[in-house]
């Protein structure tokens, strides 16, 4: 696995493999790698020749007082990690490098970040938006590769390459959990013994309220009031936001009558998590692919 920090460099490369007839996977991360994102890559390795790997902690994506500085690292760690599901590119430019001075030009999804997360911290998909156009102009990619559990990030970078016309097909994974459903993050590792006991809950008041919609609930207030109702049993748990989304432009539902997202965030200590289902009454949507 090479390692590469310069965009010329990693241009270069790929160019001449894409002139081959070689077809590029990327996966754009932020490092601290689990298995939710080892997941990723070996998606892109197997729809792939070429799997290129990005590791970016992209501080446009951090609000004021969020956690970039204190945000887990470990260059050595994932490499390792990335080496033993054959990614063939490790892409780590710095900061200045993405963002040089003077750097004044941003991308800007507009409805889609004004909803769920996007209330909450403003800028943050902004942030996003901006460093994923600039990957997928740094890396020439056929296909990008992005999880489930940060469905509203998925969406909104979908939404992007479909509307500036990116030549790049965005492929969503379905989110790995822990045995105990707890969604894989990076930030899984600020929870203390306690929240992390506690943590689970957010998988389990989504599946109740899925069950719940199976069995014929279509109301999206009792739908959510069911996962407020499970979460607030639990002490460690802090809740920011339940809501039922339509998919795929997160409109406002009152009743689940189409595919939408159920979608939550809490947190536990200083550790803000999320999670997500996907609710579909004619059950023929089971991942973002689909819609």
């Amino acid at each position: 696995m090479e390692q590469v920090t310069e965009p010329e460099a990693i241009r270069s490369r790929l160019l001449a493999a894409c002139r081959d007839g070689r077809t590029v996977g990327l996966v754009p991360t932020m490092g601290y790698f689990h298995d939710g994102h080892l997941a990723l890559m070996r998606a892109a390795r197997r729809d792939c020749d070429l799997v290129v790997t990005s590791i970016f902690v992209n501080p446009l994506q951090f609000g004021p007082g969020e956690d970039f500085g204190d945000y887990p690292r470990d260059l050595q760690r994932d490499r390792e990690a990335a080496a033993q599901v054959d990614v063939d590119l490790l892409f780590c430019p710095a900061v200045e490098t993405m963002y040089p001075e003077g750097f004044a030009t941003f991308v800007r999804v507009e409805r889609l970040t004004e909803v769920l997360c996007g209330r909450f911290r403003p800028g943050h998909f902004q942030g996003v938006a901006t460093v994923v156009a600039k990957l997928f102009n740094l890396v020439p990619a056929d296909f990008a590769y992005f999880g489930e559990k940060d469905a509203q990030q998925a969406l909104v970078i979908k939404r992007m390459v479909r509307d500036l016309n990116f030549p790049i097909r965005v492929i969503t994974v379905p989110t790995v959990r822990e045995i105990d459903g707890l969604a894989m993050s990076s930030r899984n590792i600020y929870l203390s013994e306690a929240q992390r006991r506690a943590a689970p809950v957010l998988y389990q008041s989504l599946l109740e309220a899925k069950e719940a919609m199976e069995r014929g609930e279509r109301s999206g207030e009792a739908l959510c009031h069911m996962v407020k109702r499970r979460i607030a049993r639990e002490p460690e748990a802090r809740l920011q936001y339940v809501e039922v989304r339509g998919l795929p432009d997160l409109e406002e539902l009152t009743e689940v009558n189409k595919p939408a997202l159920l979608a939550v965030a809490a947190y536990f200590g200083k550790a803000r998590l999320i999670d997500n289902v996907i609710l579909d009454p004619t059950g023929r949507v089971k991942s973002l692919n689909d819609v």
